[in-house]
C-alpha cells in the first residue's frame, strides 16, 4: 500500500535531515510522526520513526549523564539553497570555491589544504547560492561532522582530480567511505523508508582539471572504471572552463521560485532582492518567511505573475510562480 505522504510530512523530513543536534534531531522526529498519514501504508515507516525517537532519546540523556555534546559544525543557511563540495585530497574544491564565490581560502598544490569548512556565496542572476567547501574525505578518514554537513545540503558536488592518476581512486574511496555510513550520495535527495536514518542527498559528479594534459583520457578511464548515476559537469575551476554551464544546473537543481515583494501602499516592487521558496509553496509559506504573525493575520494576497492576470487577489494556497510578484494583505 502507498504511503501517500503529505507535503507537511515531507516539510518534516527535510528538516530531520538537516538537523544537526540531538535536539533537532528529536524534535524533527516528533514533528515527522505527528504529520504522518496514519494507515497500514505507513505502519512500518510509523514503526521506524518510533524506534528512532527512542534511540535519540537514549542518546541525549547519555550525553547530558556524560555532559558533552557530538561534535558538530553548525554553519548557517544563507541564499537560495546550500551546496558541498566533496572530493579527495587535490580535488580542486577550494579553487572552485575561489573561483565561484568571493570566498578566500587557501590554495595549494599539496593535499590538506582545507582543515575546516569554509562557506562562500556563489552569485546567480539575481540570487546567491552557498557554497561549503570541505576537508577531503580519504579510505583512511572523514571528520565526523562532514555527514551533518552533507545531509544538511541541498546538492553535494562529488569532484575528481583529472589531474592525477591516483584521482578515480580518491573518488571511488570518498564513495565507499560514506557507503558505510548512513549518510550517502544519490541522484535525488531522501530518506530511506526502511530506515529512516539513512540519508540520501542529491549529487553531481564534477571532475576538475580537464585543462591539464592528459585529462581527457583520465576522463574516459573514470567512465570506464567508476560509471555512476550522477549527472556529470566536466569542468576546470582555475580557467572557469564548463563554470557557467555548473552554475546553472547548481541553480536548477535547488528547485525554488523567487518570489518578489511588493507593499501595498508602493508602486513598485523590490526587484533587488527576491524571497526565494521551494518550488510548490504557497502563499501562507510567504508569509511564514516574511513574519511568524503573517500567517495569522494573512487577509488575501495580489499577485502579479506567468500564472495569473495582473493584481489577481488570491488565498493562502495560492502555488507560488518563479518571479511572481506578490503584494501581502494583512
Amino acid at each position: 500500500m502507498p504511503a501517500n505522504l503529505t507535503p507537511q510530512y515531507l516539510k518534516a523530513e527535510e528538516a530531520y535531515r538537516r538537523a544537526t543536534t540531538l535536539e533537532e534531531e528529536l524534535r524533527c522526529l516528533q514533528w515527522m510522526l505527528q504529520e504522518i498519514p496514519k494507515h497500514k501504508g505507513t505502519d512500518h515507516l510509523q514503526a521506524q520513526i518510533k524506534a528512532k525517537i527512542a534511540k535519540t532519546k537514549r542518546a541525549l540523556e547519555a550525553e547530558k549523564r556524560s555532559g558533552k555534546k557530538s561534535h558538530a559544525i553548525r554553519i548557517p543557511r544563507q541564499g537560495a539553497g546550500t551546496v558541498v563540495i566533496l572530493g579527495g585530497p587535490n580535488a580542486g574544491k577550494s579553487q572552485l570555491l575561489a573561483t565561484m564565490t568571493r570566498a578566500t581560502p587557501e590554495i595549494a598544490d599539496y593535499p590538506f589544504t582545507t582543515k575546516v569548512p569554509m562557506p562562500g556565496m556563489m552569485p546567480y542572476e539575481d540570487v546567491m547560492i552557498q557554497l561549503i567547501d570541505t576537508p577531503p574525505i580519504t579510505s583512511d578518514f572523514i571528520d565526523p561532522y562532514m555527514y551533518g554537513l552533507i545531509r544538511g545540503a541541498d546538492l553535494a558536488l562529488l569532484m575528481v582530480n583529472l589531474g592525477d592518476d591516483d584521482g578515480i581512486e580518491q573518488c571511488q574511496a570518498v564513495l565507499e567511505r560514506l557507503h558505510q555510513s548512513k549518510t550517502r550520495l544519490s541522484r535525488s535527495s531522501s530518506l530511506s523508508e526502511e530506515d529512516v536514518g539513512l540519508s540520501y542527498t542529491q549529487t553531481f559528479l564534477v571532475p576538475n582539471k580537464i585543462d591539464l594534459p592528459e585529462a581527457r583520457d583520465r576522463l574516459e578511464l573514470l567512465h570506464e572504471l567508476l560509471p555512476l548515476d550522477f549527472p556529470e559537469y566536466v569542468v576546470s575551476a582555475l580557467t572557469r572552463q564548463g563554470l557557467d554551464e555548473l552554475a546553472t544546473a547548481i541553480f536548477r537543481a535547488l528547485d525554488v521560485v523567487r518570489v518578489y515583494t511588493k507593499l501595498p501602499s508602493a508602486k513598485h516592487p523590490d526587484m533587488d532582492r527576491p524571497f526565494t521558496l521551494r518550488r510548490g509553496s504557497t502563499l501562507l509559506d510567504l508569509a511564514e518567511l516574511i513574519h511568524n504573525d503573517y500567517v495569522q493575520k494573512l487577509k488575501f494576497g495580489r499577485v502579479w505573475g506567468s500564472a495569473v492576470h495582473p493584481g489577481t487577489a488570491v488565498k493562502g494556497d495560492y502555488v507560488l510562480q518563479d518571479k511572481d510578484i506578490v503584494e501581502l494583505h494583512i
